[in-house]
């Protein structure tokens, strides 16, 4: 059994999700939204924001940590706010020696959907699939974390299976 948490990083809203890979079963743990209000200051709503993931982290001892990769628009202003709260969400991830790893939008869309240009309410309506939930995730940000966790068990998984395939096999005469 192993545990990640994807995160879907933002100043104002800070979606995170928390999956259970047993074998090829997926279930959600725990996902919602970290709140950060405009009446913080910028640095207050970043405390806010890594104080919530420090405590996540904490409690669920994920093995690593996804987070969804900087998507650069035409809106500079707001990319640089994202890129803070993913800082902080790296650091919260960091003081606990986890490691992050990034994926971009359309390769959470590929990995839950099978499209990189899925829309948001299939991501949302995939991940309740996928994780056999009564109803998709209310809050996108809170599907779109789930979508990145369920993006890096898939890469984990790869990622182990690859490994095992590079083992020498087992000869059965002692060493």
């Amino acid at each position: 059994m192993v545990i990640v948490m994807g995160i879907d990083p933002g100043l104002a809203n800070t979606g995170f999700g928390v999956v259970r890979v047993s074998g090829s079963t997926m279930c959600a743990v725990d996902g919602g939204v970290i709140e950060a209000p405009r009446t913080l200051s910028a640095e207050g709503r970043l405390a806010r924001i890594h104080a919530a993931l420090g405590e996540l982290m904490s409690w669920h001892q994920p093995v690593s940590i996804g987070l969804e990769d900087l998507y650069f628009g035409k809106n500079v202003r707001s990319a640089l706010a994202v890129g803070q709260a993913r800082g902080v969400a790296m650091l919260a991830a960091a003081e606990r020696g986890l490691s992050c790893h990034d994926y971009t939008p359309q390769a959470v869309k590929m990995a839950v959907c099978g499209s990189g240009a899925a829309a948001k309410d299939q991501v949302q309506q995939m991940v309740g699939v996928l994780l056999g939930l009564a109803a998709p995730p209310a809050s996108d940000h809170a599907a779109d974390a789930l979508a990145v966790a369920i993006c890096h068990a898939g890469h984990l998984g790869t990622a182990a299976a690859a490994a095992r395939a590079t083992e020498p096999a087992a000869s059965g005469v002692p060493a």
